[in-house]
């Protein structure tokens, strides 16, 4: 029998939808991030469902490619009172 799919962690899931969101504002299609970034189409979307934890430099290759600060793509991920990250 197979295992559920655990849900993907809150945090690779705010930085996916960031990267979602400001791919759409562009006007940017899954397949025209791909080329600017160099990435495949399926890893984009892996990514923007928070399946994939993306490392540095995948965040950088697609910020180049969205032509933003890399920053900005972390940028909806926050900290609890507690300090630990979390997702809005």
């Amino acid at each position: 029998m197979p295992q559920p799919e655990t849900p993907p962690d809150p945090r690779l899931l705010a930085i996916g939808l960031q990267i979602r969101r400001i791919r759409e504002d562009r006007g940017y299609s899954l397949e025209h991030l791909a080329d600017r970034s160099g990435l495949s189409f399926r890893g984009l979307i892996y990514i923007e469902h928070g399946k994939r934890n993306p490392s540095v430099l995948t965040l950088l290759d697609i910020a180049k490619g969205l032509a933003v600060e890399p920053g900005q793509l972390l940028s909806a991920v926050t900290e609890d009172e507690n300090g630990k990250p979390e997702a809005p």
